[in-house]
């Protein structure tokens, strides 16, 4: 019988593509126990200075790599992934809270996304041919265009997807040849550390990479420096759109919120959709970004949908993330659950009623169903990031449109209908980055341009997107 797995009592941080321990250290607990199970070592602005210098100096180094030692890189962690992959998972499971089966899951994302890198190494244009000769004046010039890395890039990623949106941002900075400092989540940090032990591994030149846990305050830097010239955020909207304002001269790449909406009209199978729906609202108790916080039903199957939903949420249970039938594990901390209760609370005071769960227990909130919800209510109008769905009727898609987009989010919405017309009009109005067809908004492959509007965000990421932003459009022009 194999013995339960442990983490190491601690782990360093790394610093030009070594291992350090700084003598501070990061506290890491089991989010379902709240019991600190593992420390890391933590950066200062010392330590952050080295980082950002270490950066710079490998600038050169990072733009001179050949594609195929980029993909050399890339394939090493592809292997080196799947070989640690149960390792992962639980790294998961325990720092994450995450449930095992979602666990296993992103690892097989983390994989993906270092191998569809890999792949965007020999497939992504290089640059193109310009034909100047378009006047007179121009008839004896020849232009054309290369792709070329921006420099040392400031990297901070969340603690929902510790591995899979980690590496949406250090994969395309290796594909691109930039340097790169990362900042994990102060609250996952193991993740992105055991991904810097496979980067350590390879050929990436001196300084080509720094992983550097802390907490928010400590990583002004990180945001600041006028050394990055890009900086790439995932996070809340409130946190994200400040580091813009304080950014600088750097491009700016925001993966932010949302409260993401999916609407079934009238032609929609309510039991083909029942699968979709309540995993796009419970996977990891709602923790994230698409996770499906609204459903508008068309008022003629309205009724159908609210019985059978509410019936199949009843029987889900807030459950520990280690046993393999839990969707609905532990938030990330107690004053994250503590908050989204009190949401629940004030939209009931306002009119809403409670169909099922509003039970919290430290950090477990029972998977909960409101309907009657106000448009005021801070559980509808922001980002709940927890496991609450509303129900909303309607009575016409035009209705249905507006109340999706009756929001100060667009990141995904998704739309169940079997009239082309209707998916072609919800893909022309609809303000969002993403609309999915007869699937949850919370689908995303990790090849997709993904992104969104308004509060959600700026830019996109995705291979061949995070690429683009990484690099600029440098022109030669020749006289014949």
């Amino acid at each position: 019988m194999s013995q339960p797995f442990q983490l190491k009592a601690q782990y360093p941080l790394y610093v030009a593509n070594q291992p350090i321990e700084t003598g501070s250290w990061l506290e890491v607990t089991d989010k379902y126990s709240n019991k600190v199970v593992s420390r890391v070592a933590q950066a200062d602005p010392q330590t952050l200075e080295q980082a950002i210098a270490a950066a710079v100096g490998a600038e050169k180094a990072m733009a001179a790599l050949k594609p195929f030692q980029k993909q050399e890189i890339l394939l090493h962690c592809v292997k080196r992934f799947k070989e640690r992959s149960e390792e992962l998972a639980q790294i998961l499971v325990i720092e994450g809270g995450k449930p095992v089966g979602s666990a296993k899951a992103e690892v097989l994302r983390l994989i993906s996304t270092f191998q569809l890198a890999a792949d965007a190494v020999t497939q992504l244009d290089q640059g193109v041919v310009m034909p100047l000769a378009v006047t007179e004046a121009a008839a004896s010039y020849r232009g054309m265009t290369q792709r070329v890395p921006v420099g040392a890039v400031s990297l901070i990623s969340p603690f929902n997807f510790p591995l899979n949106l980690t590496a949406h941002k250090i994969a395309p900075a290796i594909v691109a040849g930039c340097p790169f400092v990362l900042k994990p989540a102060s609250l996952t940090p193991i993740s992105a550390i055991i991904i810097a032990e496979v980067l350590a591994e390879t050929s990436l030149p001196q300084g080509a990479f720094s992983i550097v846990p802390c907490h928010r305050d400590a990583a002004d830097s990180m945001v600041t420096d006028d050394r990055f010239k890009l900086l790439s955020f995932t996070g809340s909207d409130q946190v994200g759109w400040d580091m813009k304002a304080r950014s600088g001269r750097k491009k700016v790449v925001l993966e932010l919120g949302g409260n993401a909406a999916v609407m079934l009209e009238d032609d929609a199978n309510v039991d083909a959709a029942l699968d979709r729906l309540v995993a796009g609202g419970y996977s990891q108790a709602g923790q994230v970004c698409i996770s499906v916080q609204r459903i508008l039903a068309h008022e003629k199957i309205y009724d159908e949908l609210k019985d059978k939903f509410v019936a199949r949420v009843k029987q889900l249970k807030a459950a520990d993330p280690a046993l393999a039938d839990t969707i609905v594990g532990p938030m990330i901390k107690e004053n994250e659950a503590v908050r989204l209760k009190g949401w629940i609370n004030d939209a009931v005071a306002q009119g809403a009623s409670l169909l099922a769960g509003g039970e919290l227990n430290g950090v477990m909130l029972e998977a909960t169903v409101l309907e009657n919800v106000s448009l005021d209510a801070d559980v509808y109008k922001n980002e709940a990031f927890g496991p609450v769905v509303i129900l909303e009727k309607y009575s016409n898609f035009d209705e249905g449109i507006e109340l999706i987009n009756n929001s100060r989010f667009g990141l995904q919405a998704g739309v169940y209908t079997q009239n082309l017309n209707k998916m072609f009009k919800a893909w022309d109005t609809l303000h969002v980055g993403g609309v999915i067809i007869n699937d949850v908004p919370t689908f995303r492959v990790d090849n997709m341009p993904y992104g969104g509007v308004k509060d959600s965000g700026l830019g996109r990421e995705g291979i061949k997107a995070a690429v683009l932003d990484m690099t600029e459009e440098r022109v030669l022009v020749i006289k014949q």
